[in-house]
């Protein structure tokens, strides 16, 4: 799935560390998340959508 994390992150300049703490999540969540490694749960996709003031459609894109 791709997603806008970093571009969205960046625009804030916030730091992996920074978001990760944000979401209460590891940075090692939030690079897999960035990279694509690793797809988001519906409720951390929820939550970082809430973070970022935008609807989750608009961050997460299917591949397909």
């Amino acid at each position: 799935m791709k997603n806008r994390l970093k571009v969205l992150r960046a625009e804030r300049d916030w730091s992996q560390a920074d978001l990760a703490d944000r979401l209460e999540v590891s940075r090692q969540t939030i690079n897999a998340l960035e990279t694509g490694k690793y797809d988001p749960s519906l409720p951390l996709a929820f939550k970082i959508a809430r973070l970022f003031g935008q609807p989750i459609e608009s961050i997460f894109q299917d591949e397909a």
